[in-house]
């Protein structure tokens, strides 16, 4: 599985901390590098880009609230980016929602907790059954826009 990260420079350090901490998991990173003031969307652009293309499997974008970034991913077609502030969420988001970005707000949760979602999240499957068919609700929709 091929997973991108990218943070602004709010959730640069957590990005860099998460990167350090879980070797084992081949990350893409798609910046910021540094904590100079950065804009979310060209972060959260490249990575979502990159998921529709099918170079990567899943991505992890962090920002302070998790909010800008939430938002400018869910501008993509194709991306349900879902913020998730404890782990019952990111396996909500998998199993339910086939969730394809996680989004970690790095103002509100600490860095222990970040790995138990990230790792969640990318660990937890989808169910299908009655969620797919509302997973399809929102692509036809989203296809009409």
């Amino acid at each position: 599985m091929k997973i991108g990260i990218a943070s602004d420079h709010r959730g640069f350090r957590l990005k860099e901390i998460l990167k350090a901490s879980l070797p084992k998991i081949k990350f893409k990173d798609f910046g910021t590098f540094s904590e100079e003031p950065a804009d979310y969307p060209d972060y959260a652009f490249l990575l979502t880009e990159e998921i529709q293309k099918r170079r990567l499997s899943r991505g992890v974008l962090i920002c302070g609230s998790g909010l800008g970034m939430s938002i400018a991913a869910n501008k993509a077609k194709g991306i349900r980016a879902a913020l998730c502030l404890n782990k019952e969420m990111a396996k909500m988001a998998r199993n339910h929602n086939n969730a394809n970005v996680l989004v970690l707000p790095a103002n509100f949760i600490k860095e222990e907790e970040a790995k138990e979602i990230l790792i969640t999240f990318l660990q937890e499957r989808f169910e299908g059954g009655r969620h797919k068919r509302r997973i399809d609700k929102i692509t036809k929709y989203e296809s009409r826009n």
